[in-house]
């Protein structure tokens, strides 16, 4: 009776301690969807470009309505490709040097820009350096709170189950506490999986860009016991985000030719897009 007991215990301890999984192969399919809110009139927020005219490019306004992100994971390489009626392109992530390329084709206009960790840094730096000059220029100007405030973070799990993308997924609460005030987001992770360099797809968890001009908000995903398969996230401006992954593939071959970055489109520097005379501008509302 009492080596019966043991096993029992053994066996409890390690259903409690069981880990996700580390999958180091899987295609991943997802979709993002963008909601404004009716009353909002975009014909007011369009930037101008040089000299008065239009091309300016606005991230208020970038990822609004539906796109779909295709991730492909092999090892410690990364691509996503994105689509959306206003733009395509791929993104590159060699987690092994630790470099990001992005290749984008908006507005008429295909862009590369290759940068490592260190460069994003700075690029951060730049734009929070240029929105604290806005500010102070413009007394009318609403002040940003920084993006590098290390907010407390703290997840509840509830014993709830959904399937997506034929899953069975666990829901999730991150609740961050942000000096005052307090933010939830309510998200459904896979418990049986996870990915080394990736916590999560859609949304702007791919998009280096968005998240030096933006933040990036779901970077507590890497704190759940999973893959966060779904979430839904209040916006600025009214806008409400959903992702969802619609298709996870983990035992498809991916070929090494799927990471091969093309060589047709000029590459520069990250921290050369605010250069002058570049035609890919940032515009921040």
């Amino acid at each position: 009776m009492r080596k019966y007991f043991l096993i029992v215990i053994l066996l409890a301890t390690n259903l409690l301690f069981a880990q996700p999984k580390l999958i180091t192969k899987a295609i991943i399919t997802t979709t993002t969807n963008v909601i404004a809110p009716d009353e909002d009139d975009v014909s007011q927020i369009q930037p101008q470009g040089e000299n008065g005219r239009g091309g300016g490019f606005n991230f208020r306004t970038f990822m609004d309505g539906e796109s779909k992100n295709t991730t492909f994971i092999k090892d410690n390489l990364v691509k996503t490709n994105l689509k959306s009626e206003s733009y395509k392109g791929s993104i590159y992530r060699n987690n092994t040097t630790k470099t990001t390329t992005t290749i984008m084709e908006m507005m008429g206009s295909k862009q590369g820009f290759v940068g490592t960790d260190e460069d994003q840094i700075a690029m951060k730096i730049k734009m929070d350096s240029m929105l604290a000059a806005r500010a102070k220029a413009d007394t009318n100007m609403k002040q940003r709170r920084t993006r590098n405030v290390n907010f407390e973070v703290s997840i509840v799990y509830i014993n709830e189950i959904k399937k997506i993308a034929n899953y069975e997924c666990k829901k999730a609460i991150i609740i961050t506490d942000k000096l005052l005030t307090k933010d939830s987001m309510i998200l459904w992770y896979l418990p049986t999986i996870k990915f080394a360099n990736v916590t999560s797809t859609g949304g702007m968890s791919g998009i280096p860009i968005a998240n030096n001009i933006i933040g990036n908000t779901a970077a507590s995903f890497d704190k759940i016991d999973g893959f966060v398969m779904m979430y839904s996230r209040k916006m600025q401006k009214g806008r409400v985000m959903e992702v969802a992954v619609t298709k996870l593939d983990i035992n498809k071959e991916i070929a090494e030719k799927e990471f091969e970055i093309p060589k047709d489109v000029e590459l520069k520097n990250l921290k050369d897009m605010n250069g002058a005379g570049g035609n890919m501008r940032m515009f921040v509302r």
